[in-house]
């Protein structure tokens, strides 16, 4: 079933909201030496967790110099979250000049050093998302850099985070790319396995693509009425100005659907918060 540019636009801006064996990277990223490693110990601190926790202190203080140095240092010597941190602010310009392969290779740093964490350390949805991040820069690439597009890696790292750590955003991307056949073949019923599995963890984008999917019958699970739910369930989480797809996909439901569809939506809802209580 053809996706509309309303909700292509929906699923490509989701990416980067903010969050065996090892997964590689490029080996030019692995090849590349963090000068924070040299960086001298941050004034008052004792410890690489002491530099993190002034760095995140400087940080929130609006102090993103003395963040940077302190986050910089704890980073160079292999805090996960640190260098966490370090990625996003590079990615999202904060604090620092944008930059998209500083982030990445912050991001590889995690993914290479952190890969079998386990799933229910305080790091885990720091590499869970370090994992997500690389998958969307592997998507797309960095231009002019030797990282390239490669939407079949992009696929397998979303996998892992996906399956390893059970991250939502990660199934999520999964799903996306099941759905279109990006990065491996398509496949509409694993698609729907895995927006399910994000969407049971209250992940908006999700929700609304299952609901879609069921509403219309995609692969030929038609069920109205749960689609109806999800699609429900989404519109009252979503932000209407970033999320404008949602709401229009749940306005065209609502219109399509027949009494009996929304009468029993209603009761799916108030067995599914009874369920969440």
């Amino acid at each position: 079933m053809p996706i509309s540019d309303t909700i292509r636009s929906g699923l490509l801006g989701a990416c980067l909201v903010a969050f065996g064996g090892c997964l590689a990277t490029s080996a030019a990223a692995l090849d590349v030496q963090s000068s924070a490693a040299a960086a001298p110990v941050v004034a008052g601190t004792k410890t690489v967790g002491d530099a993190f926790r002034s760095g995140m202190k400087d940080y929130n203080e609006g102090n993103k110099t003395g963040a940077l140095k302190a986050l910089e240092y704890a980073a160079g010597q292999g805090h996960a979250m640190a260098r966490w941190k370090l990625g996003r602010m590079h990615a999202d310009g904060d604090g620092v000049p944008v930059d998209r392969l500083k982030a990445f290779e912050q991001f590889s740093r995690i993914a290479n050093d952190f890969a079998d964490e386990s799933p229910d350390s305080p790091n885990a949805r720091f590499v869970a998302n370090a994992f997500v991040a690389l998958g969307s820069f592997y998507l797309d690439g960095i231009r002019d850099t030797y990282v390239k597009a490669n939407p079949g890696r992009a696929r397998e790292v979303f996998a892992y985070a996906a399956s390893y750590f059970g991250d939502p955003d990660a199934q999520y991307n999964v799903a996306r790319l099941s759905l279109e056949g990006v990065g491996g073949p398509k496949d509409v019923k694993q698609a729907v396995r895995w927006f399910n599995l994000a969407a049971e963890k209250g992940h908006v984008q999700s929700q609304a693509m299952l609901g879609h999917l069921l509403f219309n019958g995609a692969a030929g699970m038609r069920q109205r009425a749960r689609g109806l739910m999800w699609l429900s369930l989404a519109k009252e989480s979503c932000e209407p100005t970033r999320d404008a797809w949602i709401m229009q996909l749940h306005e065209e439901a609502m219109e399509a659907a027949a009494d009996t569809d929304r009468l029993a939506a209603t009761s799916y809802l108030q067995q599914h918060a009874k369920n969440r209580q």
